[in-house]
């Protein structure tokens, strides 16, 4: 069981989550030329708050997470009519292989700072979408490791210029970043502290 699988009960109880993902999914809707016959693929998604907000845009979507009890959570979710419209499906992407028919587009929201090897990742979704797919993912600007208690085993956020050249050397193009929402961590009593997010855009060759 991994920390996901013990945070899982209660994840959605957490009105940051929802407030997060809306605003996201805002964004997307904003700038994406979302469509009702694209398949979704939400990478880390949880018990699937963004791609719940987001189902009515797509004709199916694929929620892929490593932890089985966030999963658990997603699928107690899924109404009984939009049950063909999801595909629910368990998997390591940082450490497995997934093969299936290429998605339109790929989302991530608060996952990336988790994978060790960004590029490996980040190659993995630009083989898995179709060309000309849509690569989206939130994440946190650069932060000084206190986001989670100086924890060594994730990155303490991103630079938005050097993500954007990783991209760039995997064969991303058009790519776009702005602000999507800030975060509040209570540090110490009198410490409130801001983690701002980014939403990074980016589409595969044609």
């Amino acid at each position: 069981m991994n920390e996901f699988d013990l945070k899982a009960k209660d994840w959605d109880m957490n009105p940051v989550h929802i407030e997060r993902s809306k605003a996201i999914a805002e964004q997307m809707i904003r700038f994406f030329p979302l469509s009702d016959k694209m398949r979704a693929l939400e990478f880390g998604a949880g018990t699937g708050v963004l791609s719940f907000l987001l189902k009515d845009r797509f004709a199916e979507i694929t929620l892929m997470d490593s932890s089985m009890e966030m999963l658990k959570k997603a699928e107690a979710k899924v109404d009984p009519v939009d049950r063909a419209r999801f595909n629910i499906i368990l998997c390591d992407l940082d450490i497995e292989e997934y093969h299936d028919e290429p998605f339109d587009i790929i989302y991530s929201q608060m996952v990336l700072h988790h994978i060790k090897d960004t590029n490996a990742i980040l190659r993995k979704f630009y083989n898995l979408l179709k060309p000309g797919g849509i690569l989206a993912i939130a994440d946190l600007y650069l932060e000084d490791g206190s986001f989670h208690d100086g924890d060594t085993s994730v990155h303490f956020g991103f630079d938005p210029e050097e993500l954007t050249a990783i991209l760039h050397q995997i064969g991303f193009n058009n790519i776009t970043n702005l602000p999507c929402f800030v975060m509040q961590k209570e540090i110490s009593a009198d410490n409130i502290k801001e983690y701002p997010i980014f939403l990074m855009t980016a589409f595969s060759q044609v």
